[in-house]
């Protein structure tokens, strides 16, 4: 018969067992990141990186010449120095010699091999390749030439000046990609990418999760000259409904959420935008400027009497108070536009003031519309969608006072898209999120050249003075006087109200307590490999 000791002696071994495994499993719990996209993901290939969904997956994966810090500033990615020619013509990019792509077979012996000026030539010239079929070619189209000096060396010629050039080249469309992967999965690329970023591809279930795990060949370092990211894993699931999303986050099941919507914004938020008291102790807010700017537009070449005129748009623009709009509808989560189309978070942001709520004015404007055309009951329809009704009503309601009777029309935000691009629609709910940190990426809406369907000039807004100054714009290359430009552009827009700017956009993240490290940015681009969770050291 065995001893009572030799019994203890086997449960404490069998205690001691267990609670490995589950400083084991914690540690590896302490290593995974795990959000939920609503959104979906249709692809991992950089080339379709169009929605914000791709861009963040594809940001994980991949990198560029360039890169954007939480400043918007320009910094090296992959190129460590460039320099630019006097005429603004030309861009030279000279590589690192540390950079390698994820491991593949195809790659050989190494399963690897470092990055080369070719690879970069290859990448961006493929955004051009019609087979392809890229959303991001446009980025290439002031481009005229591009070769590889050599190996660690990248040459880029524009055809004309463009200052904003750097910025578009942040961007995940112009992330490095090897040839020999692409060649061999085809289309298939979508779901087998291979880059060069902090986290590479795992697993795939589409439409249920996507797994990626640590680059060990990955090139950056922390401040501390530890190679990053810490990070093990990133475990992204796929649940359309974004209240479902919001319930895992709130019960500890992901790390991370990002965004408001109408069906959980009370409940996390208070009216004045700050965490609920019961949220306080485990959940982190994190907000910040985001480069969108929420706005309505007007068909200004539609058969809408009411709104050709200026005095009708000049008096919708005073008639409503932006700032309580933000707060009783939007938790705060906003800043009132009152100073144009250009956002702030932007180094060209116009501090002039541009339409602050005026009742008296605004009633005005419209008894003087009446009075001068007959028009006495002015039909006027605001197309919007769904995740908009409440502002769709608030404004109704203030337009009402100022003697405008204004419909709401609600439609799929597929269909109003459409209905919008192809001028179905007088008056409608849109928004402006920036693709690169330059605000000639929302006065670009309003070029006569840019007229929709072909361009975004959703507005069909026309006019000389602000025609000429873009123009001028693009052969400015100095940063102060080129956003004096912007600036007397936006004041044209706020004159002639084309649009009703509403509130410019707040990024509004969420994170369980024990993550760090995370940041943010106006261009609500997700970066993880400075990310700790827990006691990483």
């Amino acid at each position: 018969m065995k001893s009572i000791s030799s019994y203890l002696f086997v449960f404490c071994i069998a205690l001691l067992f267990i609670s490995c495994v589950k400083d084991r499993e914690q540690t590896n719990e302490n290593l995974i990141f795990r959000y939920n996209e609503s959104a979906n993901i249709t692809s991992l290939d950089p080339a379709f990186s169009k929605v914000q969904s791709n861009i963040w997956a594809c940001n994980h994966i991949f990198n560029g010449l360039v890169q954007l810090d939480a400043d918007l500033n320009v910094k090296p990615d992959i190129a460590k120095s460039w320099s630019i020619s006097p005429d603004a013509m030309t861009y030279t990019f000279i590589l690192r010699n540390d950079v390698y792509f994820q491991k593949h077979a195809l790659f050989g012996k190494d399963s690897t091999r470092t990055v080369k000026a070719t690879d970069f030539t290859y990448s961006l010239n493929r955004l051009a390749d019609p087979k392809v079929a890229s959303p991001g070619g446009w980025i290439l189209q002031n481009v005229a030439h591009l070769s590889a000096v050599n190996d660690t060396v990248v040459q880029i010629q524009l055809s004309k000046p463009f200052p904003a050039f750097l910025g578009l080249l942040t961007m995940k469309y112009a992330a490095v990609v090897p040839q020999e992967i692409v060649t061999h999965y085809g289309s298939d690329f979508r779901s087998h990418p291979i880059g060069t970023g902090p986290f590479q591809f795992k697993l795939w279930e589409e439409n249920v999760k996507l797994v990626l795990r640590k680059n060990p060949l990955y090139f950056e370092k922390d401040a501390k000259g530890n190679q990053l990211p810490y990070l093990e894993a990133v475990a992204i699931t796929f649940l359309p409904d974004k209240q479902s999303g919001f319930l895992q986050f709130i019960q500890g099941k992901l790390d991370f959420t990002s965004g408001l919507d109408p069906s959980y914004k009370d409940e996390i938020l208070t009216q004045i935008g700050q965490l609920q008291p019961k949220y306080q102790k485990d959940i982190r807010l994190i907000t910040g400027p985001y480069l969108n700017t929420e706005y309505l537009g007007f068909r200004m070449d539609g058969g809408n009497k009411a709104i050709k005129d200026k005095r009708i748009r000049q008096a919708m623009n005073y008639g409503f108070d932006r700032q309580k709009m933000i707060t009783y509808l939007r938790n705060n989560m906003g800043t009132a536009a009152v100073n144009g189309i250009i956002p702030m978070g932007l180094p060209s942001f116009n501090n002039t003031k541009g339409y602050t709520y005026n009742l008296e004015k605004a009633k005005l404007l419209v008894t003087q519309y009446k009075k001068a055309t007959g028009d006495t009951k002015p039909s006027i329809q605001l197309s919007t969608n769904a995740s908009y009704v409440d502002i769709g009503e608030f404004l109704q309601r203030e337009w009402q006072k100022i003697g405008l009777e204004v419909q709401v029309d609600i439609s799929p935000p597929s269909s109003l898209r459409q209905a919008i691009s192809t001028g179905k629609v007088a008056f409608f709910r849109a928004s402006w999120i920036a693709d690169y940190p330059d605000a000639e990426n929302y006065l670009s809406l309003f070029y006569s050249k840019n007229f929709s369907p072909e361009g975004p000039n959703y507005t069909h807004f026309k006019n000389a003075e602000f025609d000429r100054l873009y123009e001028a714009a693009f052969k400015e290359t100095d940063n102060p006087k080129r956003y004096l430009l912007y600036q007397q552009m936006d004041a044209i827009l706020i004159d002639e109200a084309p649009i009703i700017p509403l509130f410019y956009d707040k990024v509004a993240r969420f994170t369980q307590k024990n993550i760090s490290g995370l940041g943010i940015n106006p261009l609500n681009l997700l970066s993880l490999k400075t990310v700790k969770k827990g006691n990483i050291p």
